[in-house]
């Protein structure tokens, strides 16, 4: 059975995580604190992990920072809303998404369980198929519907860096220091005039933002 470990200071928050994801055919390891959360990971590693941002000896970038050390594992970590920043810095920090409070049971299963279908790190398949697009990463030839998509070297590296972690978030500053570099890190707007141009040739819906942070590839 697959083990999620969740911590929050919350214990009605506790509570109902526990029943949804046993309801989802999870195993709930509990934590109240970011040591205890540390603790429990080291003695027994879960399979995921569900942080809270705020913890009452830390943050949950902190844990999100310590358990990056030795593990792979899937991080959401539940977030505020207008918590934009600390969004940015948990995914910076190695998490792999982020649900806002109040957030639906559905749809944090739902990302629970697309973030376990990932292999974070894993350089990429040699192809892969999004509907109608299909990315031939050995060959660096992009099709949609069966015609080759020419893309400039910039869009190119772009898409690979979005496929190599499909479904997952990346932030800007991610994808402009892997694409550009360190010296381009802030140059957002470099980044979302070329995400246009990649978005009108793949298709748009393949490329979804979350405003004030970054973009994921469909899953």
């Amino acid at each position: 059975m697959t083990t999620v470990l969740v911590c929050d200071d919350e214990p009605q928050i506790l509570r109902a995580l526990r029943v949804v994801l046993r309801e989802a055919g999870f195993e709930v390891v509990l934590a109240e604190t970011a040591q205890e959360a540390l603790d429990r990971a080291s003695t027994r590693p879960p399979d995921a992990a569900i942080l809270d941002l705020v913890l009452p000896d830390g943050t949950g970038v902190d844990v999100c920072r310590e358990l990056r050390r030795w593990s792979e594992m899937p991080i959401l970590v539940l977030s505020a809303v207008g918590d934009e920043e600390a969004k940015v810095e948990a995914l910076e920090a190695g998490a792999d998404d982020y649900v806002t409070k109040p957030f639906g049971a559905r749809e944090l299963v739902a990302r629970l369980q697309a973030a376990l279908r990932r292999v974070p790190g894993d350089p990429g398949q040699a192809r892969v198929e999004a509907g109608e697009l299909v990315v031939d990463v050995a060959a660096r030839r992009i099709t949609r519907s069966g015609e080759e998509v020419h893309l400039t070297p910039i869009e190119y590296d772009l898409l690979l860096e979005l496929v190599r972690h499909r479904g997952r978030l990346l932030t800007h500053r991610t994808l402009l220091t892997e694409v550009w570099g360190p010296g381009y890190a802030d140059d957002v707007p470099v980044l979302r005039t070329h995400l246009a141009n990649l978005r009108r040739k793949i298709g748009a819906h393949h490329i979804r933002t979350d405003p004030g942070v970054g973009y994921r590839f469909a899953d």
